[in-house]
Formats: C-alpha cells, structure tokens, sequence
C-alpha cells in the first residue's frame, strides 16, 4: 500500500510539474481574471481622480481645464507606476534577490543631494528656478543615469564583474550622499529648509505638463526594451552557471537590465520625487499573486498592481480622508512595513 501511495504522489507531482508560464489552465484562468480586476480597479481610481468632486459643474466652460490640470497628475501617476514597477522587479531578477531594490543604488540620495546643494549654495530664489525649469529636469536625468553607467562599467564591466560589490559600493555612495545633504539641510535658515522639504517629499504635484516631452518617450523606450528582454530575463533568473548553459551572457544580460532600469529611475526620481518602498511593495504584491516565473506575465501584473496602488491612494486620501500631503508618507509607510515583514520572514538578505 505504501508502494502503491508513493506513485500516486510521484505522478500527481509529475502533473503538477510544467515547463509552461502556468501549471494549469485554471491558474492562467485566475490570472487574466485578477489582471482585468485590477485594471478596471485602476481605470476606476483613475476616473474617479478626474471628475469625482469636481467644483466645477460639467456644463461649465472651466470643467474642461480643471480635468486637463488633473490629468497632468494622472499621468505623472502612470509614468511612475510604470518606472517603479517594471525597474524593481527586472531589478530583482538581475540580482537574484527580491529583498533589494534599485534605491539601494542612491538615486533618491542623489536627488535629494542635488537639490540640497542647490538651496544651500544659491538660496531660495535659485532653487525655485532650478526646480521647476526643464534643464533641472534634463540635469536630474543626465546625472543620475551617467552615475549608474560608470558605476555599471567599473563594477561589472572590468576586472571586478562583481554584482555584489556594485551594491556595496551604491549602498555606500547613497549614505554618503544622504549625510552630506543632512549636513547642509541642518545649515539652513527655517524657510529655506521648509520650502526644501517640501520638495523632497515623493509627490505627483512635483510633476509639470512640460516634462512630459521628455519624460514619456524615455520611459516608453525603456518599458518596451524591457518587456522585450522578458524571455533572457526568465533564464537569468535561475543563476550564473544556468544562464551560460543555456546561451545567455550573464553579465551582458545584467549591465542591460540595470541601464534600463536606471534610466527608468531616474525619470521617476526626477519628476515626482524620491519613492523609496513604492516599487518594492509593488513587486512584492506581484509575486504573491502570480504563479509564474514568466517575465511576460509578472510585468504586466505588477503594472496593474503599481497603477491601481498609486491612484487608488490618492483617490482614497484626497476625497475620503481629505489629507492631500500625506499619500507618498503613507504608500512608503506600507512600504516599508512590508519590506521588514519579508525581511524577517527570510531571515537573511
């Protein structure tokens, strides 16, 4: 009987077993049911934001600019959904590791540097030009992907070809930087440290209709590469030695991805703001509800996902609890409960 028990389980696991993106039919069911859930739910939110509680009537001339302002934070909401979702867990994946995402390389450090900097050395007068100007834009872009690219190229490109030292070394440069900026916000006079604050908070508000030039074609480039990147992205997900076996550069396949992923946070960074936790609860959120490895499957999840938390959030803080200025406090709040509870729940990075 025990005999007969064992190749039960042994063909019951056999049937289990798949090479497909899912083991059943039922779960690719589950799964294109919870994505159009989640994509209505974001649609929703997303209507919702724009003509919920409008002060002005439909009927009126002045409906349609109020709609267009909102529709600026809108899409400035979808930019960094897409930016923080699919950088994070192409992230992840590069890295072999779902706990560290790519703030650990310092771009919100680097922005809040560079603002700081600019407050501190030039005053008030400066950093409000400098912060609502599209060159600022640009120099935000430019400084952080090039600091990505030479550390890309010294770490994994030469003699090194170490991705864990590259992590150290941005886990490094990022408390550098955040101590030099404390340093010089605690120099500030009370106004121009709240004015600079203000600033530094992740907030959809930041963004302006003249970044989008800019910024859409960016992130849209990038998304697209990476979406296209899914299938080597699935091999380089089962390791070093796996992924040469199976004819995919390792370390051309990681360089790839982090360019990508820098550029794509390094738009988000510069037009709403530092978002340290958003991505990783995203990715977080993603891997719990798909069950599939395939990269073709889990970016567009974690797109949903990313969308529906970040609209949803506003929609909820601004019309239900009427508390404009906290939803990036509260979306890096859940965050960061959710990055200490997986944290202890591995026990280990």
């Amino acid at each position: 009987m025990r005999d007969i028990r064992q190749c039960d389980s042994v063909v019951s696991d056999r049937a289990i077993r798949s090479s497909k993106a899912f083991r059943s039919k039922g779960e690719q069911r589950r799964y294109w049911v919870l994505l159009t859930v989640l994509v209505a739910l974001g649609v929703l939110a997303s209507y919702g934001l724009l003509v919920f509680r409008n002060p002005v009537p439909v009927d009126s001339p002045s409906f349609v600019p109020v709609v267009r302002r909102r529709m600026v934070a809108l899409v400035a909401m979808l930019l960094a959904a897409v930016c923080q979702s699919l950088s994070t867990v192409a992230f992840q994946t590069s890295t072999n590791n779902r706990i560290i995402t790519p703030s650990l390389l310092g771009f919100e450090a680097l922005y809040t540097t560079i603002h700081t900097a600019t407050m501190f050395f030039f005053g008030s007068t400066a950093f409000i030009r400098f912060s609502e100007g599209i060159g600022s834009f640009l120099l935000q872009i430019a400084v952080m992907v090039v600091m990505c690219l030479v550390l890309y190229g010294w770490l994994l490109g030469g003699k090194y070809g170490n991705l864990q030292l590259m992590l150290l070394v941005g886990v490094i440069i990022g408390t550098g930087l955040r101590s030099v900026s404390s340093f010089m916000r605690k120099l500030l006079a009370p106004s121009e440290f709240d004015i600079l604050q203000a600033r530094l908070f992740g907030s959809v508000t930041h963004a302006a209709a003249e970044y989008f030039p800019i910024a859409i074609p960016l992130v849209v480039v990038a998304a697209v590469l990476l979406l296209s990147y899914s299938n080597q992205l699935n091999v380089l997900s089962l390791g070093k030695s796996a992924s040469t076996s199976l004819g995919v550069d390792p370390q051309f396949g990681t360089i790839y991805t982090l360019i990508l992923v820098s550029v794509l946070m390094s738009v988000s960074t510069a037009l709403v703001g530092p978002l340290t936790f958003y991505g990783f609860l995203v990715a977080t959120m993603t891997y719990l509800v798909v069950p599939s490895y395939d990269h073709r499957y889990v970016f567009p999840m974690s797109l949903a996902i990313g969308f529906l938390v970040i609209t949803g959030s506003y929609f909820f803080m601004y019309h239900v609890f009427r508390a404009q200025g906290v939803v990036s406090v509260i979306i890096e709040m859940f965050g960061g409960v959710t990055f200490l509870v997986v944290l202890l729940r591995k026990g280990s990075v």
